[in-house]
């Protein structure tokens, strides 16, 4: 089955219908994403996004913003970038911390830590690449709470990511946030789809 690439304007549907059955769109898309996510030390949690996340967004923004017909062009250019494209896994990394003025201070110390994810399948890395169109960190070297990072796979990492007996790890090597998570394998399950041509 071929997966969807990228959303069009005939994906979106109208504001009104969303909103009448929001509620059932999502709990659809909590589902998807409670098999998307990895929590990565105390606090970074890796959201890998989808065709179905990137609909989710898109609609919740037209829901909330209310731009109408102007507004779905802008919404499509900003999402469908973070939908994989057959050969890689692409995360929103969000560093999740509730106090304002603690949050402030722990990202004032991670300048630098879009460049420092990975994911190890087996003895195999694949480093993540960060969105290169976004301030990740400050000039006062503070890192953003929200990433966007693109992690391209090569035919032999695809193989082995799929395969059941290879332990697949997700990681941050920063100077002061270095965490390992294993990815549960109802999450690498779920991931294997974004490999399908």
């Amino acid at each position: 089955m071929m997966s969807k690439r990228a959303l069009t304007r005939a994906d979106v549907i109208d504001v009104g219908d969303y909103a009448k059955n929001r509620s059932t769109h999502r709990k659809r898309i909590t589902e998807i994403k409670r098999r998307r996510r990895v929590e990565v030390g105390p606090f970074a949690t890796f959201y890998f996004e989808n065709f179905d996340t990137m609909w989710h967004q898109v609609h919740e923004m037209l829901h909330i913003e209310r731009g109408g017909e102007a507004q779905i062009a802008d919404e499509l250019d900003a999402y469908n970038p973070l939908i994989p494209q057959g050969s890689e896994l692409i995360a929103t990394v969000m560093f999740e911390i509730d106090d304002q003025e603690r949050r402030d201070a722990v990202l004032g110390t991670l300048g630098g830590i879009e460049n420092c994810s990975y994911l190890a399948i087996g003895d195999n890395r694949v480093a993540g690449e960060a969105d290169p169109t976004r301030e990740n960190t400050s000039s006062e070297g503070k890192a953003s709470a929200v990433q966007f990072i693109r992690f391209p796979f090569s035919p032999m990492q695809i193989a082995g990511f799929r395969d059941p007996k290879t332990t697949v790890l997700v990681g941050i090597d920063h100077r002061n946030y270095g965490h390992i998570a294993v990815m549960l394998d109802t999450v690498r399950v779920a991931l294997a789809e974004d490999f399908i041509p």
